[in-house]
């Protein structure tokens, strides 16, 4: 092949430098094409019998390594390989020394640029092998979620994995540009030691996103699947990653909304992991109540609600109540002022905290109330606060919605209505009675 390349380079009809930059340019053309194949050649081997191999076995690690790309970045490794072997044997430098003389060939600058392509090669394959230890830290990653789901969610180690790459990456481009540049490594790091400041600038975020997700992990303040509210960013969904640098949230509305993971140590966020991890989820609504509605009631109401099987107990308890205590006062008749009566409001209170306590989807084990709030100019509101058995979404809202409508849908039996604003409805009726 070299004689080959020598009779070529002889009958080109060019002298000198021209003739030099001939060669070279035959040199590289050769070069690119057969770069150009055997990547090809890499590639059909790659899609077709290393594929199937992969997928024949039972284990998992080797089609996490393939689907990674490390073995495609392993296999992309030889074609700088077999560049440099090219180059060296079929350069005008190389084939100068095989065939023992080629004025040509043999100049000092035919030599430099033989070299100087040489260790861009080095370099190439430094950067090659960077890139197949990247991909190998990604399957490992991918073989460390797939065997440990539910830990990798308390313990992530991407973060982790990152930083190494990021030291992989520095160590690539100081032998890459050592080798290129034909100096001393050590001469290379002592000039980039004067430059530590604009280092430590340029890394600032993967610095303290290293220290917060250190931090993170070990006092396990979020996990991969919690669901968070950042407000200030915009965030309130489940987080799907976790990266050196960034916090990647699945909003409700199906955006992703990215948060500086060191935001997270600095201002505050509320994880609702512990809501899923507990036995029910709160329940807190409000129902206003038309206080000019509030009444006594007659002892025909009393005798109709009792035959409500949910407040029966509690009318029949409470009235010998406030008989035993009217009479303990001497207090007689109807004595509505001095002494103590049942009213609609308090006996709606009853029923509904009556109907919350019996509803099946409520947790028995934790709070249930109806409560009053402070009265204001809507009304007088109805506090409900429990908590439910699902914590679904869709589960969690159909249980609201099933106590509000029944409890809106009964408060005209207790001679109560909601209040509201007037609206359209209200002014209309109005003005037709003018």
């Amino acid at each position: 092949m070299n004689a080959f390349f020598l009779n070529l380079f002889d009958r080109i009809p060019l002298s000198g430098y021209l003739k030099e930059i001939a060669a070279w340019a035959i040199i590289l053309a050769a070069l690119g094409l057969a770069l150009f194949i055997l990547n090809a050649v890499i590639k059909g081997i790659l899609k077709t019998a290393v594929q199937k191999a992969v997928r024949k076995t039972h284990g998992e690690w080797d089609d996490i390594l393939y689907d990674s790309g490390t073995i495609a970045a392993l296999g992309k490794a030889v074609l700088p390989v077999l560049a440099k072997v090219f180059l060296t044997v079929l350069s005008p430098a190389g084939l100068a020394g095989a065939a023992g003389g080629l004025a040509a060939a043999g100049s000092a600058g035919n030599a430099r640029f033989a070299s100087f392509l040489i260790r861009c090669t080095d370099a190439w394959i430094a950067f090659a092998l960077g890139s197949a230890a990247a991909a190998f830290l990604d399957a490992v990653n991918e073989l460390y979620r797939a065997k440990n789901p539910e830990l990798a969610k308390k313990k992530p180690i991407k973060g982790y994995l990152q930083l190494v790459k990021i030291f992989i990456w520095i160590l690539t481009a100081i032998i890459a540009v050592t080798e290129i540049l034909n100096i001393s490594p050590v001469g290379l790091l002592s000039g980039v030691g004067a430059m530590s400041a604009v280092l430590l600038l340029v890394f600032k975020d993967s610095i303290m996103g290293f220290v917060s997700s250190i931090q993170l992990t070990a006092n396990d303040l979020v996990r991969i699947g919690d669901w968070i509210e950042m407000p200030k960013y915009g965030a309130d969904g489940d987080v799907i990653d976790i990266t050196l640098q960034t916090i990647l949230v699945r909003n409700w509305d199906l955006s992703v909304t990215s948060i500086p993971i060191y935001a997270l140590t600095s201002d505050s966020f509320k994880n609702w992991r512990s809501m899923a991890e507990s036995p029910g989820r709160r329940i807190k609504r409000t129902i206003n109540i038309d206080m000019k509605t509030v009444r006594f009631l007659e002892d025909e109401d009393v005798e109709r609600l009792s035959r409500i099987p949910l407040l029966a107990p509690w009318l029949a308890g409470r009235q010998a109540e406030i008989q035993a205590w009217n009479a303990e006062r001497g207090i007689e008749g109807d004595g509505r002022v001095a002494g103590r009566h049942l009213t609609n409001l308090g006996t709606f209170r009853a029923y509904a905290e009556a109907y919350i306590t019996a509803h099946p989807d409520i947790q028995p084990s934790m709070t249930r109330m109806a409560r009053y709030l402070e009265a204001g100019a809507t009304g007088l509101p109805l506090e409900l606060y429990v908590f439910s058995r699902e914590k679904a979404w869709v589960q969690y809202e159909g249980i609201i919605a099933d106590i509000v409508d029944h409890l809106l849908s009964v408060m005209g039996e207790f001679g109560l209505r909601v209040f509201q604003n007037p609206s359209g409805w209200d002014m209309e009726k109005a003005m037709k009675g003018i």
